[in-house]
């Protein structure tokens, strides 16, 4: 016992290792390269997670390689995430929620991003907030922001807010730390991080409160933005002040090894009306964030006078990448399942876009479940041998009529 005591050169305790470990197996499950499952880890955690507590505290710790997984991104585009081991995301989130206690404090409040008590939905709505009271916005993309964080400068910023040596030690390894590519080729990396690691998020937040958030609210102090990770919308009073953060910004991110997109980066003119649209018909009225799309909408008040917003909705890349999910999962085909077990299957993700995407003017939602209605009068043609659409369609109808809450976007009303 006593030599393994002096052995255990990082303050890093069981404790941690155990809870970081039960807030790693609520996320996702995708395996690396070790092949490795929360399911294996939790019929003997002992096997796993007790050797991973004994290389932490020791210093002995090296991450594995990041296995290199493609997804779409909209547009016939892949993004290119990086997943870890299971035993290393939860070595990530024992120093990850170490890290978080220090640097919490100092964050901007316009940061929303993978931080506790700040949502998606908080940006989105304070967006929609600033979006009413200034005319412009400048629309900021950072190309490939996680593939070109310094390493160095990352290590920079790490050091002026923490001495811990585990902290920084173990960092510094997850930056450098290889990935596995497609083809099983193993490639070293000397920048970015891997988008899809623990920690991964929270470097991105450090990184981005120094060449972005502390500068903006220091060199100018009356704009106001949202940054959600790498997602920026910035709110200005005229086309002049915009192309002026615009020029100061771009200049400001080379210091920090990163680029404004050309083609992604835009200035926007959130006008409410057509009455009041004074600038050039060129410049772009509409803007994406957070899968929402703002533009100019009819609203109404509590007293039903209508009135003209630049308001958010689910935008059309979002609505095409569910859409592609039920393309994917093929329902109309599944004859061989019963209404109610594929409703129980569907529940779960309707409920997730729902409640995400319904956040905001859900009516807008209704292009969506029309779809998957079809599929669904597809699917009872399929099963009960209908001779027509229309008389499958009308079969659905009677179901919605009698079981409104069969379906969960049903009991929501959408129905047509």
């Amino acid at each position: 016992m006593i030599d393994e005591l002096n052995t255990k050169t990082q303050p890093i305790s069981k404790e941690q290792v155990w809870s970081a470990w039960k807030r790693v197996k609520k996320g996702g499950k995708g395996m690396g390269i070790d092949h490795v499952s929360a399911e294996m880890i939790s019929q003997n955690p002992r096997k796993y997670l007790y050797p991973l507590w004994n290389r932490l505290a020791s210093g002995s710790y090296f991450p594995p390689a990041v296995k290199q997984v493609p997804i779409p991104k909209g547009e016939g585009k892949e993004r290119m995430l990086g997943i870890p081991t299971i035993i290393d995301r939860v070595a990530q989130e024992v120093i990850r929620a170490e890290l978080e206690r220090v640097v919490e404090p100092i964050f901007h409040s316009s940061s929303f991003g993978y931080r506790p008590g700040k949502s998606a939905h908080d940006a989105v709505e304070q967006c929609a907030k600033n979006c009413w009271q200034r005319w412009y916005v400048v629309d900021l993309d950072i190309k490939g922001f996680f593939d070109n964080i310094d390493h160095e400068q990352m290590m920079c910023m790490l050091r002026k807010h923490t001495s811990q040596k585990h902290i920084l030690l173990y960092s510094e390894r997850w930056l450098k730390a290889p990935t596995v590519k497609q083809n099983g080729e193993l490639q070293a990396r000397d920048k970015g991080t891997p988008q899809g690691g623990v920690i991964s998020p929270l470097f991105a937040n450090i990184y981005l409160h120094e060449a972005f958030d502390q500068w903006i609210a220091d060199t100018q102090p009356l704009i106001v933005f949202e940054r959600y990770a790498d997602d920026i919308v910035i709110h200005t009073r005229s086309i002049e002040q915009s192309n002026f953060i615009l020029d100061k910004l771009k200049l400001r991110l080379q210091k920090y090894s990163l680029e404004v997109h050309p083609q992604k980066t835009r200035i926007v003119y959130c006008y409410r009306t057509a009455r009041f649209h004074k600038e050039n018909k060129q410049i772009p009225t509409s803007f994406d964030f957070l899968g929402f799309t703002f533009k100019p909408r009819l609203c109404a008040k509590s007293n039903g006078e209508k009135f003209w917003g630049f308001r958010p909705a689910i935008s059309k890349k979002s609505e095409k990448r569910i859409n592609d999910e039920f393309k994917r999962l093929a329902i109309h085909k599944w004859s061989g399942t019963d209404l109610h077990k594929l409703a129980n299957f569907l529940s779960s993700k309707l409920r997730g876009w729902l409640y995400y995407y319904g956040k905001f003017r859900i009516s807008e939602m209704h292009r969506v479940f029309r779809l998957l209605n079809i599929r669904l009068a597809k699917w009872a043609r399929n099963r009960y041998k209908l001779k027509t659409y229309s008389k499958s369609y009308g079969w659905l109808k009677r179901i919605m009529k009698f079981y409104p809450n069969t379906f969960v976007h049903w009991s929501y009303g959408f129905t047509g």
